[in-house]
């Protein structure tokens, strides 16, 4: 199924909580919602299932108006944040509750329906459990067995994961990702933590105050923020404003634009403007190499296994870079390449 909105709003009396939005998914496609709390992630997943209506603008299946069509008709699975399982019901039970009220997919029985997904989902033969005899992890499987289980054209899943320790979160989301993978089905993830966003999706929506900051591939948004919201939302980043006092131009490849930041002059790609926002990730300095330098005192280390985040304090703002030998405190030097900045 593809699915569009077109220029959808949402007002709640004078609170706006989407203005304009505008965004298509492809059929079969993996497609994140993420940003800050009270964005209009929660609400436009709730105006795709038909619990809300859009105060402007058409939510469109296949083409094909929503407009009044109510949620059991819209063919839609959604899996909640609190799981929402019958307590009374068994696990197979739970799984086949939808299927009471639908023809089963594949011409299959019921109970053939519910052992098939509680084996997809990795739970065969917990169908006569009770679902509080299942750990988070193992519950938010039988609700997602639950949504799949009438067939859905469509995959709502709305923060599944944020009651989950880290570890369980991280091997729940490979499990739906390849579960989507399998079944073709079009899916709409939300979710408020940006890595799991980054690590899943086939693309990306950035969320902020019900507008539509940026959408499109993970490595597209990760290293090419089109705002200095998104830069610093998806992931950590240094930002830093200054004024051009060399802009050589774009034809000019080579020589680029000097960029002058709390009277320091950085080298940086062409930039066709007088002042500007440019963006450098931790990763990107090195110590005691780059050709634009700064010099910072060391604030604070944070050990991450892989890699150190030095926290820096240079000229009135904190710089954080990774690298892997870090100082032990006093000043430090570290350094980035232009190419390795990014003009908002």
């Amino acid at each position: 199924m593809e699915l569009t909105l077109d220029g959808v709003s949402k007002h709640y009396g004078e609170t706006t909580a989407l203005a304009g939005l505008s965004a298509t998914v492809g059929d079969g496609e993996f497609f994140t919602l993420v940003g800050p709390s009270g964005c209009g992630k929660t609400t436009t997943l709730r105006l795709l299932a038909g619990f809300e209506e859009p105060s402007a603008g058409e939510v469109r299946f296949d083409g094909e108006s929503m407009a009044g069509v109510p949620p059991e008709d819209r063919g839609v699975g959604l899996v909640f944040q609190s799981y929402a399982l019958f307590p009374h019901m068994t696990v197979a039970e739970n799984v086949g509750y939808g299927l009471r009220f639908a023809e089963v997919p594949g011409g299959v029985s019921t109970d053939e329906r519910v052992a098939e997904l509680l084996e997809l989902v990795d739970l065969e033969g917990m169908g006569p459990r009770d679902p509080t005899e299942l750990s988070g992890g193992q519950q938010q499987r039988v609700a997602l067995a639950r949504a799949l289980a009438p067939g859905p054209d469509l995959l709502l899943l709305d923060e599944p994961m944020s009651a989950l320790d880290a570890r369980l979160r991280e091997r729940l989301r490979r499990d739906v990702r390849e579960i989507q993978r399998e079944l073709g089905v079009t899916t709409v993830y939300v979710t408020h933590d940006q890595a799991e966003a980054l690590a899943i999706s086939d693309r990306v929506a950035v969320l902020s105050d019900g507008r539509l900051e940026q959408v499109g591939r993970p490595r597209e948004l990760y290293r090419r923020p089109s705002s200095r919201f998104v830069a610093e939302f998806l992931g950590e980043n240094n930002v830093f404003e200054g004024s051009v006092v060399d802009a050589s131009g774009p034809a000019d490849e080579t020589e680029g634009s000097a960029v002058r930041v709390a009277g320091r002059e950085f080298r940086l790609p062409p930039v066709g403007a007088a002042s500007v926002a440019f963006c450098v990730r931790p990763a990107a300095f090195e110590v005691d190499a780059g050709e634009n330098r700064l010099t910072g005192e060391v604030l604070d280390t944070e050990f991450l296994g892989e890699t150190t985040r030095v926290h820096l304090q240079w000229e009135g703002r904190r710089v954080v870079v990774a690298v892997d030998d870090p100082p032990e405190g006093g000043e430090v030097t570290v350094g980035f390449d232009p190419e390795d900045a990014w003009v908002l």
